[in-house]
């Protein structure tokens, strides 16, 4: 999922970039390729959210 969020940022700090579109200061492209890598980093590293696992579903008889 982060990695998910992460793509969206890169994308659009990307259409940014090459629109040459001035915006405020805080969403530069380039603050917005670095929170777009964060999150990208992070999922990476594991944390973030996912599909429960198979072995917490386990049937009873």
């Amino acid at each position: 999922m982060l990695a998910a969020v992460g793509a969206v940022i890169l994308a659009i700090a990307y259409l940014l970039n090459v629109t040459s579109t001035h915006t405020d200061a805080a969403f530069t492209p380039f603050s917005l390729l670095v929170a777009g890598a964060f999150f990208v980093a992070l999922h990476l590293a594991g944390f973030g959210w996912s599909a429960p696992s198979s072995s917490r579903r386990r049937w009873r008889r």
